[in-house]
């Protein structure tokens, strides 16, 4: 939408009330109602393959109560022939426009739906406290003096938190896909404050149909031209983490806070539906709360477990190795126990990865680990991918023999799962090196470089087979023999 339409559109608003004077309010009406329309069905296109979809289209929702009061507004005016009053239909339409900009504000992302939907409640019941606000000082065809001023107000306070919870969103929204929604959304709110905020007490007494109802088209023509242009990478700004984080913890606070506000403000003509307003802020923050913080331990479990698990084989990872490898050397060293410790390695597979190429090197290490993670049948063993193409298994038990023939017969397993080598007419298979040891001290990085050992002079005599090796954590008097 060419910015030369949007002034065009503002331009046939102005010269068609001047050219037909007879017919200025029923034309102004028109343009009135048809502005913010418009602004809907950009907002509406927008939503489109777009990531803030949902904000778009609560922006469009917006926009068309906006159009619907509007379009009150006329139907009371120009049909039923009021003259300069003030419908409550209208007004009501007016004030509701808010609720779904608030919904969204208070929205900081990646939630969980239910608390999505505790917020959904509570913007139902802030919609009928404006309901019964609006009501409470109008009627559907007008409202006195007094009662406009207590609407005057409403709108006010609506208009700045809007603007001003916008303006925040905008200044920390971090993600740049995000960045054009709250960008359009803050220019509108300010201009629409302004605007609102002139015609509110400078104009509430004119009838419609002067040159100066152009001005209100103004707000809702630029959001039709922000929605409608895609030109949006250029415009990416970066943010401040910190805000960030303090609206991300914040933005839950808009909705309940909104209808403490309102609660508030009905206090003095509704006390007991006041009181119920304050009491579902309350309960529905708190409710929300606990939604949240569950969400939230539960990914941070999941986060948690994804940190110890190596996502190409599903084993242990190192960092997980080092947790259980510690803990149980302490509970052998506590219980007098044996450890013992498998290093194995895939034997040439730099040479698997070059021959075949990765993908065919990442199915050899999976189908190598599945054999491995099988092989742990008890509550003593562990199986963990120590790095590369090596592997490790932690056995805690007390038969000297166990181990060795643990080693054996993983090694037999690996050999006959038939993977192609690189060698022609070559399966894959790995060396094992094994240490085993009564723990003594604090540290069991003797039973891995004894383990470690082990490896390598099972490499060195040809591969495709199983050393045993002593470790440094044994005194003389408590080693076995190989």
């Amino acid at each position: 939408m060419p910015v030369g339409w949007v002034l065009g559109y503002l331009l046939c608003h102005g010269l068609a009330m001047v050219l037909f004077p007879s017919h200025a309010r029923t034309l102004s009406f028109a343009f009135l109602a048809a502005t913010p329309l418009l602004a809907a069905l950009a907002c509406l296109r927008r939503c489109r393959g777009h990531a803030a979809v949902g904000g778009w289209a609560a922006l469009a929702l917006a926009m068309l109560l906006w159009a619907g009061g509007m379009a009150a507004a006329m139907y009371h005016e120009v049909f039923l022939g009021g003259v300069n009053t003030t419908p409550g239909l209208s007004m009501l339409l007016y004030v509701l426009y808010g609720v779904p900009l608030t919904f969204v504000l208070a929205s900081p992302g990646r939630e969980v739906i239910h608390a999505r939907i505790v917020d959904g409640v509570l913007a139902a019941v802030l919609g009928y406290l404006f309901f019964v606000h609006t009501f409470s000082f109008a009627t559907l065809d007008d409202a006195t003096s007094d009662g406009l001023a207590h609407l005057r107000r409403m709108f006010d306070v609506e208009n700045v938190f809007v603007a001003a919870f916008a303006l925040v969103r905008y200044r920390a929204c971090e993600r740049a896909s995000l960045q054009p929604f709250f960008r359009a959304l803050a220019v509108f709110s300010v201009v629409y404050l302004v605007t609102a905020g002139y015609f509110n007490h400078s104009q509430a007494e004119d009838d419609y149909g002067a040159l100066v109802d152009v001005v209100v088209d103004v707000p809702f023509a630029l959001l039709a031209w922000m929605a409608w242009r895609r030109r949006d990478a250029a415009t990416v700004r970066p943010s401040s983490r910190r805000l960030a984080l303090v609206v991300r913890a914040g933005s839950p606070l808009i909705m309940p806070l909104s209808l403490l506000v309102v609660s508030a403000l009905i206090a003095r003509h509704h006390l007991s539906l006041a009181v119920s307003g304050f009491v579902v802020a309350v309960v529905g923050y708190g409710l929300r709360s606990v939604l949240t913080q569950v969400w939230t331990f539960e990914r941070q479990d999941t986060l948690r477990q994804l940190a110890r698990i190596d996502g190409l084989t599903g084993l242990a990872n190192r960092r997980q190795f080092d947790e259980i490898l510690q803990r149980e050397w302490n509970r052998a060293r506590r219980s007098g126990g044996e450890l013992a410790l498998l290093m194995i390695d895939i034997d040439h597979f730099k040479q698997i990865n070059d021959a075949f190429g990765h993908p065919e090197g990442d199915r050899c290490l999976r189908a190598v680990a599945q054999v491995l993670a099988a092989s742990a049948t008890r509550a003593t063993e562990w199986v963990a991918r120590y790095g590369g193409e090596e592997f490790v298994v932690v056995l805690a038990q007390d038969t000297a023999v166990a181990p060795r023939e643990r080693a054996e017969a993983l090694r037999v397993a690996v050999e006959r799962l038939g993977l192609a080598a690189a060698e022609a007419g070559a399966v894959v298979t790995v060396s094992v090196g094994v240490a085993m040891c009564r723990p003594a001290g604090d540290d069991p990085a003797a039973l891995l470089r004894a383990a470690d050992a082990a490896l390598y002079e099972a490499k060195r005599a040809g591969r495709n087979r199983v050393a045993i090796g002593a470790s440094a954590a044994l005194s003389p008097a408590d080693a076995r023999p190989a």
